[in-house]
């Protein structure tokens, strides 16, 4: 007990070292392992459409749309949405729309996990504001040291 306590505790001292990822965070505590980080990030990317993806479901955009938008996207650093509107390819309400559609869906790292069984609604819940105590920290020390 004493010696998982003590290495609890180094693996804190380690991580407010460093911003680290929630993903991260778990594995360094052993609570998931790299198949669990594969199996939830293989969630997330079957359910978590782009802007793009979701338009061309609904035939607002085609193949060769997204790829010029994405090329442009590589070269002016802006939204894919705003790139959109300017070249016409869809309408402010329409990237609105796709916009709410994507917030509404998307699946964040943790619930990916409750999904495939790594951990439960409540472990997530009891880790995440142990990380987000964490990153409170974090913060706290690199705004001191900026002093």
């Amino acid at each position: 007990m004493g010696v998982l306590l003590l290495k609890s505790n180094l693996i804190k001292l380690n991580m407010a070292k460093y911003h680290i990822l929630f993903g991260q965070f778990l594995f360094k505590k052993m609570v998931i392992n790299r198949v669990d980080i594969f199996k939830a990030r293989l969630v997330q990317k079957r359910n978590n459409l782009r802007i793009g993806e979701l338009a061309k479901k609904r035939g607002w955009l085609t193949d060769e749309d997204i790829e010029r938008i994405l090329s442009m996207q590589e070269e002016c650093y802006e939204k894919f949405g705003e790139i959109a509107v300017r070249e016409k390819l869809l309408l402010k309400t329409q990237v609105n729309e796709l916009l709410k559609e994507h917030d509404d869906k998307y699946i964040f790292f943790g619930e990916a996990l409750v999904r495939i069984g790594a951990v439960t609604h409540e472990n997530l819940l009891k880790y995440l504001k142990e990380y987000n105590k964490l990153q409170v920290l974090e913060k706290q020390k690199s705004g001191e040291k900026a002093k």
